[in-house]
């Protein structure tokens, strides 16, 4: 029997399966590659770029926690003019489908990045990120208000033609509203969730263990509040989502797939193993050619709630 896992996003993102690398986790590539072939994956989302390089926040910014990790790392990159010209050659050349991840701290730089990125060639899709806790300033207030990120997002479709994914924040609130919001702007995909935001403290020395004392929590310990917010934004969204949070196996991702998600991004997962997405693409198609399916679209939404109260 043949086995189609390939993922049409629209708008010219089309993938062969639905893994994607997270953007945060995954750099730019470079340290990845040594353990597989990216071309592999369904695509590369690569870390956050912005219209001038970062340096991101104070240490320390990362922590362990019970079930996950928090950093605050800040955003730290190398900024547009770096990734078009160091970056992205690497990316391209390794035959990965390349997301490139977008910030900014105000409209306009947003649309600086996205026009240069796309003037550049060879990115298949902007994922505009309006969710970040970990910096003083930007992407974050984006997306706590649905008329800012409406406006955000209604600029960027006007300055390319790119496939635009929009990820939103798990602490905006309405979730649904949120949705429908950057789909009525122009937005061709979302993504959800990123971090939520967190804190931890060192009890002898009675201060927060971070640098900026909030950071972002991600890991196995966000993976339920992200399926339940996965599973409401499919439902209330004509447009693709991809589920992000605690994803870093093959059951996991396909409980995403089952609530809604039309693909899936691992992030946190790889710290700990790093072929974690190669493993998880294969296990999807061990998983098709178990129950009997042919494409991916037998697993996608076909999550059963006939006998569920609402």
């Amino acid at each position: 029997m043949m086995i189609d896992t390939t993922v049409d996003l629209g708008r010219g993102l089309v993938m062969k399966n639905p893994v994607m690398t997270a953007s945060g986790t995954f750099g730019y590539g470079e340290e990845a590659s040594a353990y597989f072939d990216l071309s592999q994956l369904g695509a590369v989302v690569a870390k956050g770029i912005s219209l001038l390089p970062m340096e991101g926040n104070p240490p320390p910014r990362v922590v362990e926690t019970p079930g996950g990790m928090l950093n605050s790392i800040g955003l730290q990159n190398v900024g547009v003019e770096r990734f078009v010209s160091d970056k992205l050659p690497f990316l391209l050349e390794s035959g990965a489908v390349v997301i490139a991840n977008i910030l900014g701290g105000s409209i306009g730089e947003y649309v600086q990045v996205a026009e240069r990125l796309a003037g550049a060639g060879g990115v298949f899709a902007l994922e505009v990120n309006i969710s970040c806790p970990n910096v003083k300033e930007g992407g974050v207030q984006f997306g706590m208000l649905p008329e800012l990120a409406a406006e955000l997002v209604y600029a960027i479709r006007k300055a390319t033609d790119l496939h635009l994914m929009v990820k939103l924040s798990p602490n905006s609130g309405d979730i649904p509203k949120m949705a429908r919001t950057v789909r009525d702007a122009g937005a061709d995909s979302i993504s959800l969730i990123n971090t939520i935001t967190g804190m931890e403290i060192d009890i002898r020395s009675r201060r927060p263990v971070l640098g900026r004392v909030i950071g972002g929590l991600s890991g196995p310990a966000i993976r339920p509040i992200a399926l339940r917010m996965v599973h409401e934004a499919a439902g209330a969204v004509d447009i693709p989502v991809v589920g992000i949070g605690g994803i870093g196996d093959t059951e996991n991702a396909l409980k995403f797939l089952i609530a809604g998600a039309g693909a899936v991004q691992i992030g946190t997962a790889t710290f700990t193993d790093p072929l974690a997405p190669v493993r998880v693409i294969k296990g999807i198609r061990s998983f098709m050619e178990e129950q009997g399916l042919s494409s991916l679209e037998q697993v996608i939404g076909s999550l059963i709630l006939d006998d569920c109260e609402k």
